[in-house]
């Protein structure tokens, strides 16, 4: 993938952060005082971090004068030990002013403005838990489903990056990204987890009110409909590439990919495949297992949504629809309302958006939602005009209202 640009407009805007706050400093005392003052000015603390994958809680970001030592944090960890630890070393969540901040003081330092979290091939990561403080039992309470397992689903409350487990009769039908309200019944840690049990109330997908990080988009250069194989000369152009045609060139890109049960090292590590191959020797239950587990390290693992999405379209479309327009719909963050650009599925890190759009699309015509199909088959067109999926050869069916099953079985 081609993030070059996108880089240097992140090092451009954090350039700009820093001369914000030090454009009065004069030397690197004046500067660390100015950035200890930006932390106290801009940066709620206590604030949850990271630091060297351990969960902490930042409650101070402090300079005594120290050139050498620099920025300070002093951190709480689940334990209730503290700890005063270089502030270069302090991770805060991902898109958090904490973040943002801590960039801008890592790059002055002239270090990489953002350090990893954890190893990326750790599928299951140390999150915060929540706190008995942050639920009010005397009324609904809104979370946002992270996995489900058959007798639990765990969870991260609204607006928070506290994970808490939820127990409640129906999780069963419950699908990673979508937000539930919850009529609270019991609040209980056990082993030092937090527990909630309540009833299920009501689902709904807003991807918006999850607070990802939209995933990046890099540029793949220029795609030019005239270089474009179209058909063999004396054939007639199909009625759906004239209006792509006629628009011209148009930007290309690559979504990134997000895997965390990879390992980098490893080439033939690849949990997807794990799951396949578990999936195609009958152990359905362990198949899904893995795809729970990437969703909960990321919501924005696309492709363990569209492979979730598989094992319910057979049987039940209705709630296999539901996985992949929460894939969809995230993926789109990174689009936005004008997106013209083009999505080669060549890209391998294309396809598990593009996967998650085809099958959505499939579900729509199924469940007789003609109009939507159409819409969705029209997009992926102009999207990936190479049209690796094959859409094109459905489009018709869908406009002409032609019955899922009697296309099926033509």
């Amino acid at each position: 993938m081609n993030t070059k640009e996108n880089g240097k407009n992140d090092l451009a805007a954090l350039d700009q952060l820093i001369n914000e706050i030090t454009i009065d400093a004069y030397g690197d005392d004046e500067g660390l005082w100015a950035f200890r003052q930006a932390f106290e000015d801009d940066v709620i603390l206590p604030a949850d971090a990271f630091v060297i994958g351990e969960p902490v809680s930042v409650a101070e970001i402090d300079y005594d004068g120290n050139e050498r030592r620099g920025l300070t944090a002093k951190c709480r960890r689940e334990d209730g030990s503290e700890h005063v630890v270089a502030a270069s070393d302090v991770v805060f969540p991902e898109g958090s002013n904490g973040s943002l901040f801590l960039a801008a003081y890592r790059r002055w330092l002239g270090l990489e403005p953002h350090l990893s979290v954890t190893i990326e091939h750790t599928r299951r990561k140390r999150q915060h838990k929540a706190k008995d403080g942050d639920l009010d039992l005397s009324k609904p309470v809104e979370l946002i489903i992270l996995s489900v397992k058959e007798r639990s689903a765990r969870c991260r409350l609204l607006g928070s990056e506290r994970v808490i487990t939820l127990r409640a009769s129906g999780l069963w039908d419950l699908v990673p990204g979508e937000i539930v309200t919850i009529k609270p019944r019991k609040q209980w840690r056990y082993a030092g987890h937090p527990y909630l049990s309540g009833e299920i109330e009501s689902a709904r997908l807003d991807v918006a009110a999850l607070g990802l990080v939209p995933l990046r988009l890099g540029e793949f250069g220029m795609w030019d409909p005239k270089e474009h194989y179209w058909g063999e000369e004396d054939e007639p152009m199909d009625e759906w590439a004239k209006p792509i045609i006629a628009r011209g060139p148009r930007p290309g890109f690559e979504m990134e990919q997000l895997l965390p049960g990879a390992d980098p090292t490893d080439p033939f590590s690849d949990p997807i495949t794990e799951s396949n191959d578990l999936k195609d020797a009958g152990d359905r239950l362990q198949a899904i297992r893995i795809l729970m587990e990437l969703c909960q390290a990321d919501l924005r693992c696309l492709d363990a949504h569209a492979h979730l999405g598989n094992f319910e379209f057979d049987s039940r479309p209705e709630k296999a629809i539901r996985h992949y327009e929460v894939g969809l719909r995230i993926g789109e963050l990174s689009l936005g309302d004008d997106f013209g650009g083009v999505l080669h599925w060549g890209l391998i890190d294309n396809r598990p958006f593009l996967r998650c759009m085809h099958s959505y699309g499939l579900c729509l015509w199924r469940l007789g939602h003609f109009d939507d199909a159409e819409f969705i088959f029209e997009r992926m067109l102009w999207l990936n005009p190479s049209d690796n999926q094959g859409v094109r050869f459905l489009i018709d069916d869908v406009r002409e209202g032609t019955p899922w099953e009697e296309r099926e079985f033509e």
